[in-house]
């Protein structure tokens, strides 16, 4: 009865289930691993201390920056150089933008250290001077932007002196120095010029290191990749039953052959049964040959006197 499966079409059918089944379940495995890889970083984040209140290291300790390196305190000790401001930056629900200077380390390598935030525009703001001669800063240690982090702005087009994205990529372009790929934000505020004091940038939490939308979308992810394989499998045992059925139908006649279609009651098709038409030229040759056969069973005298 199953013979039918060893047929061209039925291999097709069989290999895709044997391909597709583990691919599923592979794909789901490996989302559900992503989802605990996320847990388990939260987890950890949540029992260890405010990284905040750490002792300072020196800055080429901690590099390249990680989880578990973002928001340590860094030391770096340098002159301050180049001043860009970082617009369309929130603090305290309030609209504003970053001060960040680079800081030249003895070693010519730039760090961006953000001296902190103020409110409004950026566009002809007046900040607080940089601190003048060599200063040693400690600040929390940050990975670089990038496009997906909040408040970046990568439509470029900035004024000049404005920067859109704290990142050393986008200072390669503006400076003629290495710059670090971090930076810091001081914790303690300095003093402000016409828009206030300057308040201080908390340090963010490290990407990926919580429980956040994309920790619940792998999790989604993780059932509908196994959902698709118990569909497959559904759909497989489906068709297999519904061929087998058909087969066994046919073994015990219950399917009948098909055979010549009959012709309409009262008489058969083709040339010996075929019926005369009835319409006006099947009623005319009707009345014609009648009125010759008459004409032919009467004699020259009936004729004559009729």
């Amino acid at each position: 009865m199953y013979r039918f499966l060893l047929t061209p079409r039925w291999w097709g059918i069989n290999l895709f289930v044997v391909l597709a089944i583990p691919f599923c379940v592979f794909m789901g495995t490996w989302q559900l691993g992503r989802f605990e890889d996320r847990v388990q970083s939260h987890e950890q984040a949540e029992n260890q201390p405010d990284p905040s209140t750490r002792a300072a290291k020196p800055l080429d300790e901690l590099l390249p920056v990680d989880k578990v390196t973002s928001g340590r305190p860094a030391m770096a000790t340098g002159t301050y150089g180049d001043q860009f401001l970082v617009p369309g930056r929130e603090l305290d629900d309030r609209q504003g933008f970053y001060v960040l200077n680079l800081l030249r380390t003895e070693g010519g390598k730039a760090l961006p250290v953000v001296r902190g935030w103020l409110p409004g525009t950026a566009s002809g703001a007046r900040v607080p001077a940089a601190p003048q001669g060599v200063v040693t800063v400690t600040g929390d240690l940050q990975a670089s932007e990038n496009i997906h982090s909040d408040g970046v702005d990568a439509r470029g087009g900035l004024p000049e002196g404005q920067l859109g994205m704290i990142s050393a990529a986008a200072l390669v372009n503006l400076v003629d120095y290495d710059v670090y790929d971090a930076w810091v934000t001081l914790p303690e505020a300095e003093a402000g010029g016409t828009g206030g004091a300057m308040k201080p940038v908390p340090a963010a939490a490290p990407a990926g290191s919580g429980l956040d939308l994309k920790a619940f979308q792998n999790l989604g992810y993780t059932g509908e990749w196994f959902v698709f394989a118990g569909f497959v499998l559904f759909m497989w045992f489906r068709l297999v039953r519904r061929e087998a059925e058909a087969v066994r139908d046919v073994a015990l006649g219950l399917v009948p052959e098909a055979g010549p279609a009959d012709g309409p009651e009262g008489g058969e098709t083709g040339p010996e049964g075929s019926r005369p038409e009835a319409g006006p030229e099947g009623a005319g040759a009707s009345e014609g040959e009648a009125a010759a056969q008459d004409l032919a069973g009467r004699t020259p005298e009936t004729a004559q006197g009729s």
